[in-house]
């Protein structure tokens, strides 16, 4: 019995009815999801258990403002990415390369205002290990805060290599003539005195605020402790910097990464049909990087 195939017979295929590239996308997008369920699995449980998570702004500093504005860019830039694949899919290529532009200039906006964020976490000291989560830890630093202050200002107003204690003694003599250099040493004394309290154990959180409003508020020596930071301790602090970081930076990576894709169709001479599935599949992960936010500023800026 004879077994010929027909030429006229259509060919058989495996496997799912989309390409390779597409395929791989949706798989890639797989692992990252598991990437992230567990940065926001694993912070869901550390702020169920920490009774006194640190919620307040004045603490953490967080701006609901700019994390709401964010995703409103975030969710035009995906909508940009869908008219930019409809318009490859047309043929209609300088459309498409319009919205790919607006993409990317949306995606710099969002790294910007990310960026005026964290300069405000770094301003405020809220940062992995920076923060004090006792009223002991708040004294401390604010001691700490107040002898670097202190050994700066010795530094700048006797630049010759010498111990700190020679500085201290050139400083002192030019005190009688030099307001700024009173004013060191002064700040310097105090400090000490107060260094002694703490270390004694007989200073508490309101006498630390109390020393710190007083400094703030002297006419001579206010200038001088305008960078150091109130003493106020943050339960938890510590563990939220380091989940806010990791997670906010892990998206920031992905969407510094996602910039990238669209720069290669962006940069070439020509755009055309072989850039179809380059753009979509670089849609898929750009709609995964705005979902991944629309997680994250809830879970972060509104609960």
């Amino acid at each position: 019995m004879s077994h010929t195939v027909s030429p006229h017979a259509p060919s058989l295929k495996m496997g799912l009815p989309i390409s390779n590239a597409k395929l791989g996308m949706w798989l890639f997008l797989g692992t990252e999801i598991m990437f992230f369920t567990a940065f926001i699995g694993t912070y869901i449980v550390l702020r169920l258990g920490s009774k006194g998570w640190p919620t307040d702004p004045h603490d953490t500093h967080i701006n609901v403002l700019f994390g709401g504005f964010n995703t409103f860019v975030l969710i035009v830039s995906s909508y940009c990415v869908v008219i930019a694949h409809e318009a490859m899919s047309k043929r209609d290529y300088s459309r498409a390369k319009l919205y790919l532009v607006v993409t990317f200039l949306l995606a710099c906006l969002f790294l910007v205002i990310k960026g005026a964020e964290y300069k405000g976490k770094f301003d405020h000291r809220i940062l992995p290990g920076q923060i004090a989560e006792s009223s002991q830890e708040s004294l401390n630093f604010l001691v700490r805060d107040l002898e670097q202050t202190v050994d700066r200002d010795l530094t700048e107003l006797s630049p010759k290599p010498a111990k700190m204690i020679d500085k201290r003694a050139e400083v002192n003599e030019l005190a009688e003539k030099d307001e700024r250099a009173k004013a060191v040493i002064t700040l310097d004394k105090r400090t000490q005195a107060f260094k002694q309290k703490v270390q004694a154990e007989t200073a508490t959180l309101k006498d630390g605020k109390a020393f710190y409003e007083e400094l703030k508020a002297d006419p001579m020596l206010g200038g001088l402790v305008e960078g150091v930071h109130e003493p106020h301790p943050v339960l938890y602090g510590n563990i939220f910097a380091s989940i806010y970081f990791i997670m906010t930076g892990f998206h920031a990576i992905h969407v510094i990464v996602g910039m990238i894709l669209f720069l290669f169709p962006l940069l070439t001479t020509r755009l055309d049909a072989k850039w179809n599935d380059w753009v979509e599949n670089s849609g898929l992960y750009w709609h995964f990087v705005d979902l991944v936010w629309i997680f994250l500023f809830p879970l972060i800026y509104i609960v």
